[in-house]
């Protein structure tokens, strides 16, 4: 049985967490950049959709209104220095790209740069933009997946707790644990089907 927790209240603020840091590139392979948001996640199935929220002063909030393509590159514990360092610098100060030794990757559908070194790749289209006083949500339809075969398992599922995905919990961040507590409709099933299911996925190619 959960612990039931006495409360106090505090003062209406950003404070779902955690949050998913992603490093989010834009522009095209000449000129690019790349910078950090937590404020991003999926919003649609069928087509697949997600959105990214910018601050309207960022120099990335100006690129994506222009080209209308961003790509939201999923980020490791191998990256978190470089990721912290992208949502800190401004892209009019220096090429971070070159100044972190990020690789580009030419994308499938959109021209903003996939980060090579990140796991996953998620290229994007902007689809509708929200304006709100602080922030920008770019709503975009998902035109391709970029996966790195070190995650993909002898069963063709993705081993996403491999990856050593970070996740950002109240300004700190956190490598998501990899004993998994659980998956989606386990509280339901019968114990061999549960059994089964949790096993799957486990081997990595």
């Amino acid at each position: 049985m959960a612990k039931k927790y006495e409360k106090i209240k505090s003062k209406p603020g950003t404070t779902v967490y955690p949050a998913p840091p992603v490093m989010v590139s834009c522009g095209d392979m000449e000129k690019s950049n790349v910078f950090t948001a937590a404020w991003t996640g999926n919003m649609n199935s069928e087509p697949p959709m997600a959105y990214v929220s910018i601050r309207k002063e960022r120099l990335s909030h100006e690129i994506i209104s222009e080209s209308g393509e961003f790509v939201l590159n999923l980020t490791n514990a191998d990256l978190v220095k470089e990721m912290d360092f992208c949502g800190v610098k401004s892209g009019r100060e220096l090429d971070k790209f070159e100044h972190l030794g990020l690789t580009k990757q030419q994308a499938d559908v959109v021209k903003a740069p996939l980060i090579a070194e990140a796991p996953v790749n998620i290229e994007c289209k902007v689809r509708d933009v929200y304006e709100y006083p602080s922030h920008d949500m770019f709503i975009a339809d998902i035109v391709a997946v970029h996966i790195a075969k070190d995650f993909v398992c002898e069963d063709g599922a993705y081993d996403f707790a491999a990856m050593g995905l970070v996740a950002l919990n109240h300004g700190k961040y956190y490598k998501l644990e990899e004993e998994s507590r659980g998956f989606f409709g386990f509280s339901i099933m019968k114990p061999k089907t549960k059994a089964r299911r949790m096993n799957q996925g486990k081997k990595v190619r």
